[in-house]
């Protein structure tokens, strides 16, 4: 049965990010630097640090639930795979100033995002 929830969960997940993905980097008119991936990334990690709070300070998501939201949904939805192609495809480019800024932007945030959704998730 997890194997289930996370098959379905995923698929969920992954047409999200794939819809907000080109939705935003349709907005973006044409630039070069990959805002789509690093728009669901930073959602990614704020939505993962919030309902991680809620789970362990509240209790909530318990078994299948957290296989089928955490695993699931959000392993599907957030795309660190696209990140790292894009960051390469980047470099062979020639971008290396949009691929370091790539890389370091989304670690560095995806981290503060993760940190601020904890915070956000104990203000609930």
């Amino acid at each position: 049965m997890s194997f289930l929830l996370i098959f379905l969960g995923s698929g969920f997940g992954g047409v999200c990010r794939y819809l907000l993905s080109t939705t935003v980097q349709r907005f973006a008119n044409g630039w070069i630097f990959p805002i789509g991936t690093f728009s669901v990334n930073m959602l990614g990690c704020l939505l993962i640090g919030f309902l991680a709070q809620l789970s362990e300070a509240r209790g909530l998501f318990p078994g299948d639930q957290r296989l089928f939201l955490f695993v699931g949904i959000l392993g599907g939805f957030t795309t660190f795979s696209s990140f790292g192609y894009e960051t390469v495809q980047l470099i062979r480019d020639g971008e290396f100033l949009y691929a370091a800024g790539n890389a370091v932007l989304q670690v560095a945030l995806g981290l503060i995002c993760v940190w601020l959704g904890y915070v956000l998730g104990r203000l609930v």
